[in-house]
């Protein structure tokens, strides 16, 4: 051993480097930071003088997800009193709510003051109501269907690396794939799928959003982080299930509206003949404005043949009539805040 000591020395003019320690994986333990500007919809909530038990206080978050201008939807055990009772109530001194900012050490995004709290009354899931709404983000949608064992979805986060290491919490966004492993009445089994097996949800990444989203459409949110095994791991988590609670989800933030308001289109004027529908577009069959009869070629040549047979032209007129209209339809444990 010494003789190979010597002869690396001589070699490389400096001692072998001892191989270094893996590097610690990012926030959602073995998962990847998103991308700048991706995911506005995901939101920090921070807690700020939380109460204790025992007195004194503490500081603590989780994430969630922005769902309508006002309201955030989180984990339940979110918001639980010195008795671990969840409480439709703020428990903190002060509770803010950071959405679309990738990076929290910068300052886009919006920072709103979270005022009121809902909880769910049959799965770990909260609402919380902001003081200001937050209109230029696109919110995350609903799922109102029972999600396919298998799916894969995704969850974005703010929590920590590693369970009981406070230090491992990060100030960036972060990704990770998982599937649809289980579902119970209240609740979505999600097991690590990449970039691999051992992404996992770790402590404040609680209420964190599991969803879907093609292109830039709008995620389709389709569950909460709830609880599940100490980070990371390639076990089961157990995550809030939203398709059984849409309703009462809406019940109480209202219809989801645009993040912006569209302009109104002109008035038009009541002798203009109204646009015709474009090639390959069949609203106009379910719906929309119709032209009158009058703007009918066909129709104006067959009431010009009545006029000149007298009724005689009628049976013609009914053949033609169906005849078009024939032709027309051919067409394990909580993770800790």
């Amino acid at each position: 051993m010494l003789l190979l000591f010597v002869l690396s020395v001589l070699a490389t003019g400096s001692p072998p480097t001892p191989a270094r320690a893996s590097a610690r994986p990012p926030v959602i333990a073995n998962g990847q930071d998103a991308a700048q500007g991706r995911y506005g919809f995901a939101v920090k909530l921070t807690m700020t003088g939380i109460p204790e038990a025992g007195g004194g206080r503490r500081n603590s978050s989780c994430t969630g997800a922005l769902i309508a201008p006002r309201w955030v939807i989180t984990a339940g055990h979110c918001f639980k009193n010195t008795r671990g009772t969840h409480v439709s109530r703020t428990v903190a001194r002060l509770t803010t709510a950071t959405a679309g900012r990738t990076d929290l050490t910068g300052t886009a995004g919006h920072k709103v003051k979270v005022i009121a709290v809902r909880q769910s009354p049959s799965t770990d899931v909260a609402l919380a109501k902001l003081a200001e709404p937050i209109t230029d983000i696109v919110p995350a949608r609903l799922n109102r269907r029972a999600p396919r064992v298998g799916t894969v979805v995704r969850l974005a986060g703010y929590g920590r690396t590693v369970d009981d290491d406070p230090s491992s919490l990060v100030t960036r966004l972060q990704t990770g794939q998982f599937k649809v492993a289980s579902l119970s009445r209240g609740y979505v089994g999600m097991t690590g799928y990449a970039p691999r097996r051992t992404t996992s949800p770790c402590s404040q990444d609680s209420g964190g959003p599991y969803f879907t989203q093609r292109g830039d459409d709008a995620a389709v949110l389709v569950s909460v982080v709830s609880h599940g095994p100490s980070c990371p791991h390639s076990r089961v988590d157990q995550a809030g299930r939203i398709d059984t609670i849409a309703g009462w989800i809406t019940g109480i933030v209202g219809k989801p509206a645009p993040a912006t308001k569209a302009p109104k289109p002109p008035a038009r004027k009541p002798s203009a003949a109204p646009p015709s529908a474009p090639a390959g577009d069949d609203r106009a069959l379910v719906g929309g404005d119709r032209p009158g009869l009058a703007a009918d070629p066909a129709v104006r040549t067959a009431l010009a043949a009545i006029v000149v047979v007298g009724f005689g032209g009628v049976p013609l007129l009914v053949l033609g009539s169906r005849r078009r209209r024939g032709q027309r339809r051919g067409g394990v444990r909580r993770h800790r805040r």
